[in-house]
């Protein structure tokens, strides 16, 4: 997977079902890593975590940083 379809998952993200909202999280966040984009994949893995404990303010500027710093990478 490449930073811009990284970039496509995240923006992909809206309110849904929380599982699946995860599910994505967790995907974008091990492509990251094998991206060796590690620092991205510790913003997502940020994002999921306050997804889970109902911080939705930090989750969408979360996954908003993560896009950003994707966005420099293309």
């Amino acid at each position: 997977m490449t930073p811009s379809q990284v970039i496509a998952l995240l923006n992909s993200l809206t309110v849904g079902d929380l599982d699946a909202l995860r599910s994505k999280l967790d995907e974008a966040r091990a492509e990251c890593a094998t991206l060796g984009h590690d620092e991205v994949a510790g913003v997502v893995a940020e994002a999921r975590q306050a997804l889970v404990s109902g911080d939705l303010r930090t989750y969408r500027k979360r996954v908003e940083t993560a896009v950003a710093r994707l966005g420099h990478l293309r």
